[in-house]
Order: C-alpha cells, then sequence, then structure tokens
C-alpha cells in the first residue's frame, strides 16, 4: 500500500494554483477554490486506499484519519456559514460533537468530503463578488472578523488537518 500512496504521488499533476485554472474569480476566492481542490486531491491520493479500520485507527493516540475527515467537511460548513452572515444551526453543532466518533467508513467519510467539497465550491463562488471586507462574526461570542477573513481560514483550517490526515495516514500505512 505504501508503494501505491507514493506512485500515486510522482503520478501528480501540478497544484490546483498552478494549472491556471479559475481566473474569472478574484485572487482571495479563488485561492480558496484551489485549496479545496488540492485538499481533496492530497486526502484521496493519500487516505484514499485505507480501510475502514484504518481510517478510525489512533495510532500514538492521534485523531483518526476519519476524524479529520469529518473535521474538513464540517468546519468548512459551519465557516462558510458565517462568511454568508448565518449562525450555525442544531444540525451543524449535532455534527461537530460526533466528528470524532469511531466506526466510520471510507464511502461515508469520502461520500461526505466529497459532497461538502462541490457545496462548498458553488457557496465561495456565490460569496467572490462580494466586498472581503465586510464585517463578519464567529462563534457564540460573536467573535469579529471579516468575509475574506473566514474565506482565508477555511483554507489554511482545511489545508492544516489534511496534513494531519495525511500524516496520520503514513503512519498508519507504515505499520
Amino acid at each position: 500500500m505504501v508503494e501505491q500512496i507514493i506512485k500515486n504521488r510522482q503520478d501528480s499533476r501540478p497544484e490546483p494554483w498552478l494549472q491556471g485554472t479559475l481566473g474569472e474569480i478574484s485572487a482571495v476566492p479563488r485561492a480558496v477554490l484551489h485549496a479545496l481542490e488540492l485538499a481533496e486531491e492530497d486526502l484521496q491520493k493519500w487516505c484514499g486506499l485505507l480501510t475502514d479500520e484504518q481510517l478510525n485507527a489512533r495510532p500514538g493516540g492521534l485523531a483518526p484519519v476519519a476524524f479529520h475527515l469529518r473535521h474538513i467537511a464540517g468546519s468548512i460548513d459551519r465557516l462558510l456559514s458565517y462568511a454568508e452572515g448565518r449562525p450555525l444551526g442544531g444540525e451543524q453543532l449535532a455534527f461537530l460533537k460526533g466528528e470524532l466518533e469511531p466506526g466510520a467508513t471510507r464511502a461515508e467519510v469520502f461520500g461526505l468530503l466529497d459532497r461538502t467539497l462541490k457545496l462548498a465550491t458553488s457557496r465561495v463562488r456565490a460569496l467572490a463578488t462580494q466586498n472581503l471586507e465586510t464585517a463578519r462574526t464567529v462563534g457564540k461570542k460573536q467573535l469579529p472578523t471579516t468575509l475574506g477573513g473566514l474565506l482565508v481560514h477555511i483554507a489554511d483550517h482545511t489545508q492544516r488537518h489534511v496534513g494531519q490526515a495525511i500524516t496520520t495516514a503514513r503512519i498508519i500505512a507504515e505499520t
């Protein structure tokens, strides 16, 4: 399996931001969309071959890959709600509480990720023409930020968890 993961990485094309795509979208939303594309590509390459058992493994007490995939999906949805100027709903809060639950299947977590990324692309495109300096708030405490700050954080936060998922997948694949 490690050999297949390495082969997948070597067969890759340039990262999305180097492919000259999405030129019709302004720079910040375009960078977010490229980060989401890269996240999907990397998660498929590095984690897509893991079994259900491996997706739920916690080597050394680390959070499982399944958690990171759920958390990426859930956090993108929550952050986009804030970017759209909406509070979180009960379903979003319930999802947050269940992100670490054991027993995830590959079909479940990768299906969730795929659906979330497709919807996120539409949502980011809809926000792309708005003023990025528009004030927004986050969480129960209504912490201040901007639409642009939220979009950038979506990219940052997603990539952080992609890295953690890949690291955990590599540990699991080598044991």
